[in-house]
């Protein structure tokens, strides 16, 4: 009777240590609107992702996100991560410093989608995360940035979150003072946003 329950817990362990080398790994790399700037680091939509995925043991989330970053920032860093990380799943979330610059949208949109293509050429699925910017840049350009990200989403097969911040940019008491950057009170809007485009690619 020893050795069978001996042998059942080695099986047992030996299948969790499984399941937890099996687990889905998530790579962010976003700008300040992921990485949480202006507020504590676990108030972010990253930090409240990880926790609701640690909770469930659903996956892992990795967050190199870096406040100020543009797409040819994260374009640059990505090999390092995808090779350091090698996660099942990459959310980008770039682009909104790049439209804020003024910058031109092709080098933008060539910078995402390389990011897209080196993230799927290394076996990971990608969740492209959508941004708009202010109507001051004018209506073109404005517009422009907006279809980018859907553009590529389609081009690319891949899944697109429209709007991080919707529900919450047009709300002046969910952004900071600099009119930028969302409050802690608005991270799990954030968080609403993205969960549900999610987890289906968990599962």
């Amino acid at each position: 009777m020893t050795f069978v329950r001996t042998l059942l817990l080695i099986v047992v362990t030996a299948l969790a240590q499984l399941a937890h080398a099996v687990q889905p790994s998530i790579l962010v790399v976003g700008d300040s609107l992921s990485a949480g700037y202006g507020i504590k680091p676990e108030q972010g939509w990253v930090s409240l992702l990880q926790q609701e995925l640690a909770q469930k043991k659903r996956a892992t989330v990795i967050n190199a996100s870096v406040s100020g970053e543009t797409s040819s920032g994260g374009l640059t860093r990505l090999p390092t991560l995808l090779n350091t990380h090698k996660p099942h799943i990459v959310i980008i979330e770039l682009g909104g410093n790049d439209g804020l610059r003024g910058q031109p949208l092709n080098i933008m949109q060539e910078n995402l989608q390389s990011m897209i293509s080196a993230s799927k050429a290394s076996g990971a699925k990608v969740l492209l995360v959508g941004m708009q910017i202010p109507t001051n840049y004018g209506p073109r350009y404005t517009k422009q940035f907006k279809d980018t990200y859907p553009k590529l989403a389609e081009k690319n097969s891949v899944i697109l979150v429209p709007f991080l911040l919707e529900g919450v940019a047009t709300r002046s008491e969910l952004i900071q003072r600099d009119g930028i950057h969302p409050t802690a009170e608005a991270q799990s809007i954030m968080l609403k946003n993205i969960l549900p485009i999610l987890l289906p690619m968990i599962d």
